[in-house]
């Protein structure tokens, strides 16, 4: 039996991939939940049933307001947002508005709506190419893209105005992010995603033809890319632990990275995804991409330290499987 919640959640994007996920996690612990999502990349039915739904735009301050004083919202989990990098460099004004921006907006309803917890859906990409790996959140923060920097400078205002109102925030770092609802709720359902393991799926069950690996004389044992995969249920629920966090103690706010501290390469991951779908995906070799890394790890110690938080999926294959089976449902569906 749950706990009474002391009051309701508003989940900004909570029709996307990751905002999906945490309703599913923040209702399954008992919270009564809203979400806000203009689905412009967003899903109606992604949004479970049991959540209060209001199509807007959070820039649209009158309907956060509204949404704020009648749902009783204290607490606010910001998944809104653009999220595609190269997308980011050839069209910076729409990160830094619909990222930065709109972001500013949220903040300032939150703060006159009387929210008193903020948690933000960060980025690893706020470190830019670190020079040393694992990452540590006291590692510079040095962009190289506007999709980092957006998030970044979404990041300052939130340890501006906890300064300066009585609010508290968390932002957490997200590594990259992968997996579906074991339960087969929700998954990435984008189309033309570029994220490794949905595009390596889609390939397995015949949607793409190749999967293109980029660069393969990267420092790194087998010259691919390594990054730290976290399986998205897992994620969610580092969210609720920040959120609980928050609420123990209001006078702090935390910088959090979420990731597993240990890395897989674009080739492994490739031979999970043979393994666990039985086939054998089409890899094209292309040159490396202009600021990739060769290899993005996260420290995860603080978030530990912090949170009772401890991984649960914390396996490549488990992250593929669960993938690899939203996938074959998003071919039924269609």
């Amino acid at each position: 039996m749950t706990t009474a919640k002391p009051f309701a959640v508003l989940v900004t994007g909570g029709a996307g991939y990751i905002g999906s996920h945490a309703v599913l996690a923040l209702l399954d612990a008992g919270w009564d939940v809203s979400v806000i999502d203009n689905l412009v990349t967003g899903f109606r039915w992604a949004v479970d049933a049991r959540a209060r739904f209001h199509e807007g735009d959070i820039a649209d301050e009158a309907l956060v307001a509204r949404i704020l004083a009648e749902d009783g919202i204290g607490a606010i989990l910001h998944f809104a947002g653009s999220v595609v990098v190269p997308e980011s460099v050839s069209d910076p004004l729409k990160y830094y508005r619909n990222n930065t921006a709109n972001s500013r907006s949220l903040i300032e309803s939150a703060v006159k709506g009387g929210a008193r917890h903020f948690i933000f859906s960060s980025t690893a990409a706020t470190y830019g190419i670190p020079d040393s790996i694992p990452v540590r959140e006291d590692m510079p923060t040095v962009p190289i893209n506007p999709y980092g920097m957006s998030k970044l400078m979404t990041e300052a205002m939130l340890k501006d105005v906890a300064f300066a109102h009585p609010i508290n925030y968390c932002a957490l770092r997200y590594f990259n992010v992968a997996g579906a609802d074991p339960q087969g709720r929700t998954g990435q359902s984008t189309a033309g995603a570029t994220h490794l393991i949905k595009v390596a799926v889609e390939a397995a069950l015949g949607k793409r033809a190749e999967v293109a690996v980029f660069g393969t004389d990267y420092a790194t044992p087998d010259g691919t890319g390594v990054r730290d995969y976290i399986h998205v249920t897992d994620l969610a629920d580092a969210h609720l632990h920040a959120l609980d966090t928050l609420i123990a103690d209001p006078a702090r706010s935390h910088v959090m990275n979420c990731g597993y501290g240990r890395g897989f390469s674009v080739l492994e991951v490739l031979a999970s995804v043979d393994r666990i779908s039985g086939g054998s995906i089409v890899r094209r070799m292309e040159p490396r991409r202009a600021g990739d890394p060769d290899a993005l790890i996260a420290d995860n110690a603080r978030i530990l330290a912090t949170t009772p938080w401890r991984p649960k999926l914390d396996d490549l294959d488990t992250i593929v499987a669960h993938a690899l089976a939203w996938e074959r449902g998003l071919g039924e569906r269609g």
